[in-house]
């Protein structure tokens, strides 16, 4: 897998957006990935490495979407691979996790010139993009292979049903909508709902996975189904944090949107994924 192919830095307009470059992973077997490169290696010490998916419902947004919450985690401190993974319904489950854990490999093997010696590997991923980081999650355990110092999702989409309470309460109907109608466009089949790597908030084997981070927020829709599935975790001894944060923020919403506004909680967050990420690096050591 060869490494990607960096171009010069493209500083976004606001100056509350981290700059980036543009960059292509090449996957054995499988189409070239569009991804950005956020955050630089500082000389004689590592930086965090995150491989972070964009939201969208699974079938929409792009590299523009995610650069909000990417532009967070680099300023947290992180270096941060943000992916163009395949959408569906032209791509639907498995193909975005296996992309996916493709560029977590790739990660690992580049993570010393990217992010340098000893870096730790987090995956990352708000809305849609929280499901597949959490997918990836379980791969990487399965396969026991790369290891993993954590992982970050920010208003998970979980719940293939649509159903829970905060979701009914908080959401438009435009907004169930989609995300209902990105299910079935993800899902190739009802089967599908079952499995683990497609819907991660209902594996029956949570053991093992990698400390999780989990942000919501109390006018989140997805906030139910972000608490239970941190509650699953830490029923299933894997170390958790979750925090459900009091400001309104919009979320999902608002990490998605293309505006160049950052988000009005970003400073909080930004201290809590230091946290997080000091917390994870001696285990990862």
């Amino acid at each position: 897998m060869s490494a990607p192919l960096d171009r010069p830095p493209i500083p976004p307009p606001p100056s509350c957006l981290a700059p980036w470059r543009e960059a292509v992973v090449e996957l054995p077997g499988l189409a070239p990935v569009p991804a950005r490169l956020y955050g630089e290696r500082r000389c004689g010490q590592a930086a965090p490495l995150v491989v972070h998916f964009h939201g969208g419902a699974f079938t929409a947004g792009g590299l523009d979407c995610g650069v909000k919450f990417a532009s967070v985690l680099a300023g947290a401190g992180a270096v941060v691979a943000s992916i163009a993974y395949p959408l569906a319904p032209a791509h639907p489950f498995p193909q975005a996790i296996e992309v996916g854990y493709g560029v977590l490999q790739w990660a690992w093997r580049q993570r010393t010139r990217l992010a340098g010696a000893g870096a730790p590997v987090f995956l990352a991923g708000e809305e849609a993009g929280g499901n597949l980081a959490a997918a990836t999650a379980l791969i990487a355990r399965d396969r026991a292979h790369p290891p993993l110092a954590g992982q970050i999702l920010v208003s998970p989409m979980l719940d293939p049903c649509v159903g829970m309470a905060s979701v009914r309460a908080g959401a438009c109907a435009d907004a169930q909508d989609k995300w209902a109608a990105g299910w079935r466009q993800y899902l190739r089949c009802p089967r599908d709902a079952s499995h683990p790597y497609a819907v991660p908030g209902a594996s029956l084997r949570l053991a093992g996975i990698a400390p999780t981070l989990v942000l919501t927020s109390r006018d989140d829709p997805l906030r139910d189904e972000a608490c239970a599935f941190a509650e699953r975790l830490r029923q299933a001894g894997v170390a958790v944090e979750a925090e459900v944060l009091a400001p309104a923020t919009g979320w999902p919403g608002s990490l998605l949107a293309s505006e160049p506004m950052e988000c009005g909680c970003a400073a909080a967050v930004r201290e809590q994924l230091r946290g997080f990420f000091a917390a994870c690096a001696p285990q990862a050591a």
